[in-house]
This record gives C-alpha cells, structure tokens and sequence, in this order.
C-alpha cells in the first residue's frame, strides 16, 4: 500500500466487494477487455488519425514496455502535463498498466502548481508538450529539475526542436538518469526523452507475450493522483485506486446512457477527473465507443466535427454552453446525431438547460461531483422539473449523502446545508496530509464537501458553494439563484455575481455580466428587470460591472477569487479618490 495513502476500512472493503461495485479490476483491465472485445472498432480520432482499438492497444502496451525500460517502476509517481491528444490516451493508459501512478496536471498550470505537484508527490517523471499554445513547457520542466531532487525524467510530446535544450538537459545526462539501453535505443537526446521516438521503437518483439502482465497493480493500489477543486489554494492530491474508479467511470456511463454506439467529443482538459473519468474519456473506452478529440474549442471546429463523425455525446462545463446557446454557428450543421450534453464543473442555470433542449434537441445532463469522489448526475429519463431544475442524484445506490448544519446535525429535506458524503468511491483522505483530513472528514470519514445543498430523497439541490454565499448584515445570498434569474435577461450572456465589502453591511452583491455580442445593459435596467422576477430586495445586486470575458480556472470555472480582488482593487481606489 503506497505510503501517505488512506484506505477505507476492512468492513467496508468486504462489503463493497461482496456487492459487486469493487470488481478487482484494475483500469488497464477494463481497457484491455475492449481492446479484446472490439479490436478492429474505431476508438479514436484526432486530425488526420483515425485509430482502431487493436492500434490503441499495440501502443500502449510499446509505451509500457519503453517506461520500464528506462526504469519508471510500480508506485513511482509522475506529473502528467500532456493537453489533449493521443499522447495523452496512449501515456496515461500505459503508465496505469504497469502501476506507475499519474498526477493529473492541466496544460495551464505553470512553475508555483508544478512545483508543488512534483515535491507533494515525490515525482520521478514529468510528461509534457515541448511547447503548446506558446508556452515553452520544456523551459519550465527544465527548471523545476534543476530544484526538485526526485525528479529523474522529463518526457516530451511533438517533435524536437533545436531550441529545445537546456542545462536540465545536460545535468541529467550527468546523472545517468535515464538507463542505458534507452540511451542505446536512441530514445533520449541529452536526458530528454521523446514520446515520439519511443512509440517509433517496435520493442515488444524483445518480449514474451504477456510479459507486461507481471506489473499489473493490485486493484487495491492507487492508480492516479487528481487535484482538489477550488480556487483558493494550491490543489490538494487526490488518490484514487483502481477498484474505486473503475466503478467511478463504469457506473457513471450506465447512467449517462454509454454502449458502444457512443462517440464522444472531447472539448474540456482530459486530464480533468470529469473529462477522464466520470464519465467521460474511460466510460466511452469501457462501452467500446469512440473518442474524437476536438483541436480547440472554436464552435465552428466543435460542430463540425459534430457534424462529420456523428458526436452523440459532449462533455461541456457552463462558459461553453453559455457560448453555444448565444451563437449563430451551432445552425450552420447537421447535430441531428447530439443526444446529451453534459455540464460539469458549475451548476448550470434552468434556462441555459431550457436553450439546450430548444436549439440541439438534447438532453441536457447535470454531473455534479467532486475529483474526491461523489458523483451525482440527472438521468435521462428525469421528469422535466428534475431535469432542469436539479444537480442530480448519486450513482450508486450506497452513496452515503447528508445535508448537514453549522454543527455537524443533519437537517430536513428541503433545507439548506452543507453536502457530506461517503461511498464506494469516495476518497478516506487526501495523500499525506493528516491535518488537512482531520478538517476535510468527519471522524466516521464523510468528506466535507463545502457545497451548500438541499436534497428532496436522494436528489441534489446545489445553491453554490460556503464562499459563494454573500452574508448582507445577516441575511444569505444565494449567488446561484441570482444568477439564474439574471441569465433570463435577453441581452445577458453569463454573469458572475460577487461578494464586495462593505462597512455597514460586511458584504453587499456585485453583478460582474458578459453581455451578449452587439448589446448594452444598464444597471437600472438589471433592477428593474430582477424586480419582475419577484425576489427579494435586499437580494437585488448594487454594484454592476460589464466584462468581456470571465477569468476562467484550468477547468474552465469562473475564477471568483479574482473577480472578488478585482471589486475590492476598485473600492479602494475609488474610497482613496473620493477621500
């Protein structure tokens, strides 16, 4: 059992067993079983490749083969800083073979996220794009080598560059980091290793069949490593291990409605616990369907490729649908083959939901979860209220759900707390960090979710999360519900409404609204728009500000955090002015 790593206990591992929701499967093992299964079966499309589930397989198991040559072992742990692409299938599905355990970085972090992921971890390896999006990802991984005493490889997606050289490159070829017979092989210029290179090398021939089988994990080990929401703090690490995620992505394409007529777009990071896991990436490969990775998220790609491949299903997160629902483009193609859109990440508004259904003729699927575990979704056969109105309910029939108080007690149904929760495939405890746990989990081990809910039977009613409520001398602001009421203004395109601080009051609501293309909004005009929808008064914003565009997390959520500093910035300013 990898040191630092909480386990759930025994009577709870015997009983998960025995209700057949822990399999003794490990990821590769679900993956294999549909290599096996629908060998000749497209699985993925990216670009010009089209690949079939046998060609996933062969390179997976190269990559596989080339890591141990070069000397990754069960349990090491390496940052994984791949952007969507094949790489980043073939990279992560051979590092979980063989047990090495990915931590799931996004391609927006940078040197402070990096760091911390590689000294949290103990990480041997780092896998990155030389260079993406103009960023030159091999000048920081150079970097954080030259300060992070474990940090043994660098593995590089793309082609080499001339200016891809550095001095962590030659420092590494000092100290032999990398084992000699990948030196021989031609696998590694100066300490750098190159993806490409080893998916070039055929050495399985050097090999037994079955060879590989001897580094299958137990099902019991951590498989990867995800990063805790929020955007307050550096992320938390997350370990999952196989038995629980598998249930994680089997379960959750049951109920997303997966098989293997399913195409699935991938538009959102898959490195992002929704994009890979729940359902997303994995379910898709566990039913045999087929993946096809969009190049950006441009709407005329998106649907395009919609159009082309017969996309039944998309991963999306509110900024997007907020996007597509406002735009002209989705009406330039042929969607007729869309079923469901999902939203993750953030609650998406009733009528956000009620344009999907009227402009794509889908079904528009809420995944409310955490990376820690829970995963609450809305079935496709809800009854509309359901549909449109809740964050869903859990997917496994032992997803232990409490609303609970200030105190810990648990309240009536219809009344608002904070959301804790245990299961089959809720972590016991972030990795090595017994302090942070004593606060995160309750002593009998529910996580402390930190979203304020109201449940009706097993059905979740977000309201948003502890932070996102704004205190007005007492009196509670939900910022979920104003916002919902604020996007049935017909010239607003999303909006984010903020705690500002306030002498008198301690916080007061501020708007922050993207109009849509082409349109004004006056704040009057806010309030006496929000005044027809008959709320409250002292729920009314008194500060509006107009933005272009939202500051947006590497999953793609409003950054808060920065709206808040950017308000409070202002205040000040204008109290030093008028002062």
């Amino acid at each position: 059992m990898l040191e630092g790593f909480t386990p759930w206990p025994q009577e709870l591992v015997r009983y998960y067993k025995e209700k057949g929701y822990w399999e003794d499967l490990t990821i590769a093992d679900v993956v294999d079983a549909s290599i096996a299964e629908y060998g000749d079966k497209e699985v993925l499309v990216y670009g010009d490749l089209r690949l079939t589930y046998k060609e996933l397989g062969q390179k997976v198991d190269r990559l596989a083969l080339h890591f141990l040559e070069i000397g990754l072992k069960p349990q090491d742990r390496v940052v994984l800083q791949l952007p969507n692409s094949p790489e980043f299938i073939y990279t992560f599905l051979a590092l979980v073979k063989i047990g090495v355990i990915p931590v799931m970085a996004l391609a927006p972090h940078r040197q402070a996220e990096i760091r911390h992921f590689l000294k949290s971890s103990g990480a041997v390896g780092y896998f990155i794009a030389g260079e993406y999006r103009k960023f030159n990802y091999l000048a920081m991984a150079e970097e954080m080598k030259a300060e992070t005493e474990s940090l043994k490889y660098i593995f590089v997606a793309g082609e080499k560059s001339e200016t891809q050289t550095g001095a962590a490159q030659t420092e590494a070829a000092k100290l032999g980091a990398v084992k000699p017979e990948a030196a021989k092989s031609g696998t590694m210029t100066d300490g750098i290793i190159y993806l490409n290179d080893l998916l070039a090398q055929a050495i399985e021939a050097r090999y037994e069949p079955g060879y590989l089988s001897q580094f299958r994990p137990d099902p019991m080990e951590v498989a990867l490593m995800l990063l805790s929401g929020g955007t307050t703090a550096l992320s938390k690490l997350i370990p999952r291990t196989h038995n629980d995620y598998v249930y994680n992505f089997k379960q959750s394409g049951r109920v997303a409605g997966m098989s293997e007529q399913t195409v699935l777009l991938a538009v959102l990071p898959l490195g992002h616990n929704y994009s890979l896991g729940s359902p997303g990436l994995l379910a898709a490969l566990a039913n045999g369907g087929k993946v096809v990775i969009a190049p950006d998220m441009d709407a005329d790609n998106v649907f395009s490729l919609v159009e082309k491949e017969k996309v039944t299903i998309i991963p999306a997160a509110v900024p997007l649908i907020a996007r597509w629902v406002n735009s002209p483009v989705p009406e330039l193609y042929n969607l007729e083959s869309l079923q469901v859109v999902q939203n993750g990440g953030a609650r998406l508004a009733p009528e956000l939901r009620r344009r999907l259904i009227e402009k794509f003729d889908c079904i528009p699927q809420e995944v409310f979860g955490t990376a820690e575990g829970l995963l609450n979704l809305t079935r496709l056969d809800d009854e509309e209220d359901l549909l449109l109105n809740s964050s869903g309910a859990p997917i496994c029939p032992d997803d232990e759900i409490k609303v609970v108080d200030h105190d810990g007690q648990e309240v009536p149904d219809g009344e608002s707390g904070e959301l804790i929760c245990r299961g089959p495939y809720t972590i016991r405890g972030y990795y090595n960090l017994p302090e942070t746990n004593k606060k995160s989990f309750t002593a009998d081990g529910f996580y402390r979710m930190g979203d304020i809910v109201r449940k009706q039977g097993r059905y979740i009613f977000t309201e948003g999360r502890k932070n996102d409520l704004i205190n007005r001398g007492g009196e509670k602001i939900s910022c979920d519900e104003v916002e919902g009421l604020i996007l049935r203004h017909p010239k607003v395109h999303n909006v984010a409404l903020i705690a500002m601080p306030d002498e008198v009051f301690g916080e007061r609501a501020c708007a922050y609204v993207m109009p849509k293309a082409g349109e004004k909004i006056t704040f009057q005009e806010l309030i006496e728009f929000l005044k027809g929808q008959n709320i409250a008064k002292f729920k009314l914003p008194e500060r509006l500000e107009i933005v272009q565009e939202f500051p947006l997390s590497p999953a793609g959520k409003i950054l808060r955090r920065v709206l808040r500093e950017d308000i409070t910035a202002k205040l000040e300013q204008e109290s030093k002015m008028t002062g």
